[in-house]
């Protein structure tokens, strides 16, 4: 089929995005709808931990800062509309959240891969974070047993570490995450 014949992919709008049925997990990049499939036990888990310990320190800390697991909507973008659900994610300026959703970048998000989509995470995701204003952004790998931390401001590192490491979270002075510890829960 010559190109101007072929199909062209739909694109939909926020009022047809958020028409969805409340059951359907999707994202949204570039106007295109792409499903998310359900979490494993281990996804679960890891994200239970982490979120545990993101919520104890921010209340610990009495700030503005909220920590949100999935699925709640984080909205990139209008044009082209971009909608996301990471799995954990923290929110420190309480003007981006209007009782639906994160309008904006969050400050720190984490990211449990699953196994069916990686390049989710390592590349799609992480191209439209760094380029949409998220600080900083934590890829957690069960299956390789890693956690690939991106801090996107000033100094921008990569950095990848084993799952038995104690981690800092650049965003807070002093807050480090021991996945050590959450390296036994999940066995």
């Amino acid at each position: 089929m010559p190109p101007s014949l072929q199909l062209q992919p739909e694109i939909i709008t926020l009022e047809q995005y958020e028409a969805l049925p409340e059951n359907v997990r999707a994202e949204v990049f570039n106007g295109q709808v792409y499903a998310i499939a359900s979490p494993s036990q281990i996804h679960q888990t890891l994200l239970m931990e982490l979120s545990s310990v993101l919520h104890a320190y921010v209340k610990k800390k009495n700030g503005a800062c909220k920590v949100f697991p999935a699925p709640f909507d984080v909205k990139l973008s209008d044009h082209p509309l971009i909608i996301v659900q990471p799995d954990i994610m923290v929110v420190c300026d309480p003007a981006k959240l209007d009782q639906k959703r994160c309008n904006g970048a969050p400050d720190f998000i984490i990211e449990i891969v699953s196994p069916g989509n990686p390049a989710d995470d390592y590349i799609k995701k992480l191209y439209h974070y760094k380029n949409y204003g998220v600080r900083e952004y934590w890829i957690a790998d069960p299956r390789r047993k890693t956690v690939t931390v991106n801090y996107f401001e000033g100094n921008m590192l990569t950095v990848p570490y084993p799952f038995d490491s104690v981690i800092k979270v650049q965003i807070f002075e002093d807050l480090f995450i021991n996945f050590a510890a959450i390296h036994e829960s999940l066995s």
